[in-house]
């Protein structure tokens, strides 16, 4: 395997560490620091790309994401995780959504666990994913955040294009 590359970015709701080869990001994660940490000077430009759409994002600059990444999963994990980004920005689905979505009602408790392995935080929306019942549900940073970055988002829909 390739060298791997770290390189932490202050959020305004905590520590992000990101995670890289030369060219494909595999991790974007909430980590429980107080502040960011220097893994290395020496970051590839996927990475600082990768570190500037997120600071674009925070800023409400930004909607999607074009630096190169991969989640390295299982094929029904994929499926999941594909389904997650056709969520609009500023929208919310549930598990039994994107159950339906892959054409398989029964696979709720599925699309939970492959939400819940998702690395790519953010980037690979898994904080739109709501109860059936309109609740917030788990997430791997905390709800706290989730509701931030859904209240984030609802506060910007009109104004990114």
């Amino acid at each position: 395997m390739s060298k791997l590359f770290k390189l932490d970015y202050e959020s305004p709701i905590g520590v992000l560490e990101m995670v890289s080869s030369e060219d494909t990001v595999y991790s974007i994660m909430f980590v429980d620091r107080l502040s960011a940490i220097e893994h290395q000077r020496e970051i590839p430009a996927v990475l600082q790309d990768c570190c500037t759409q997120l600071h674009e994002y925070f800023l409400g600059k930004r909607k999607t994401f074009t630096f190169a990444y991969k989640l390295n999963g299982t094929p029904f994990q994929q499926a999941v995780w594909d389904s997650l980004l056709q969520i609009p920005f500023a929208k919310t689905a549930s598990y039994r959504d994107i159950a339906n979505m892959l054409q398989n009602e029964k696979a709720v408790r599925a699309v939970g666990s492959a939400n819940g392995r998702n690395k790519l935080s953010i980037i690979i929306p898994c904080h739109r994913i709501i109860g059936t019942n309109g609740k917030l549900t788990g997430y791997a940073g905390g709800l706290w955040r989730k509701e931030w970055l859904l209240n984030h988002e609802k506060s910007l829909k009109e104004l990114i294009v």
